[in-house]
């Protein structure tokens, strides 16, 4: 699998990895087969967040459940880049406060059972805390030993620079939605700033929540250039002998930031399938038709 550095120092970890926003409700052993897959797979970064599992199981459930998985067989720590991502406290419902994130990323190491987190993720930017205080927060987190790295989730490029200013240690990856259907990244100036300070863009939402999936059918809330979308996707589908997921994962992987795509599919053979994506040799022109369809208009 193409591997992708995580900043100018950091570990390579592949185009494609797992994203644990829906890892709940499982066994421990059906949650043991979905992360031993992504690993086999080489989809060795594995993104979670405090607050995946809150209207549901409760709030820490898919770290708890990936602590759990870890636990039952320590060597899959050293298999894999474990990400996490603090600062969302609903109904607040931000809170990048130096007290709070300090505790929250504690509570985090607590509940995966782990000494340190590779990535840490500012998840949304609150706009209540000043940046030299997020800052002073992080700086301290590194400084304890407690995470390795920092990185920022759904940042503008503004907001990034903002706290990178405060910040002795770089700000190594951004964590935006970006898809053929969703397409603001391009366009706001985030991977631009990727490509700018070598940084990683670890994209959520790949498949637009789904809306890109083989077996999805447009409908009275969707876009109406949503139908134009798959229409295109199809027809490069059908002319690589591949599924129309796989090219809506290669249309995302060809961008020069050579993001890192998170798959939330919680099925073993989803995973394996997705590795086609890779393997999809994308013309110039049929990435811009696809982005063409995605806009509703022609390239000017």
């Amino acid at each position: 699998m193409r591997q992708v550095k995580i900043g100018t120092t950091g570990p390579e970890v592949g185009a494609l990895g797992y994203g644990c926003w829906r890892f709940l409700g499982h066994s421990l052993s059906q949650a043991e087969t979905l992360i031993e897959t992504a690993l086999d797979l080489g989809m060795i970064l594995i993104d979670t967040a405090d607050v995946y599992g809150y209207g549901g199981p409760g709030f820490g459930a898919a770290e708890a459940l990936l602590g759990k998985v870890i636990a039952a067989s320590p060597e899959r720590r050293r298999r894999m880049v474990l990400a996490t991502k603090g600062g969302i406290i609903p109904p607040e419902p931000y809170n990048s406060s130096r007290d709070y994130l300090v505790s929250a990323c504690e509570a985090s190491l607590d509940r995966l059972g782990v000494e340190q987190i590779d990535l840490y993720q500012i998840h949304r930017p609150d706009l209540l805390t000043p940046w030299e205080e997020v800052a002073r927060a992080l700086e301290d987190l590194i400084e304890a030993g407690k995470i390795r790295q920092i990185g920022v989730s759904n940042f503008s490029p503004a907001q990034t620079r903002a706290l990178q200013a405060h910040l002795a240690p770089r700000i190594v990856s951004t964590q935006p939605e970006f898809s053929a259907m969703h397409t603001a990244p391009m366009e706001d100036g985030t991977l631009e700033w990727c490509q700018e300070m070598n940084a990683a863009a670890i994209v959520w939402s790949p498949l637009a929540g789904g809306r890109l999936a083989d077996s999805y059918v447009p409908g009275e809330g969707d876009p109406h250039t949503l139908l134009a979308l798959h229409v295109e996707l199809d027809r490069q589908a059908h002319q690589h002998g591949v599924r129309r997921s796989d090219i809506a994962l290669a249309f995302v992987l060809k961008h020069p930031a050579r993001p890192v795509a998170l798959l939330g599919t919680q099925t073993p053979e989803r995973l394996t399938a997705a590795r086609r994506a890779l393997e999809v040799n994308m013309s110039r022109r049929d990435w811009y038709a696809i982005l063409e369809a995605s806009r509703g208009t022609p390239m000017p």
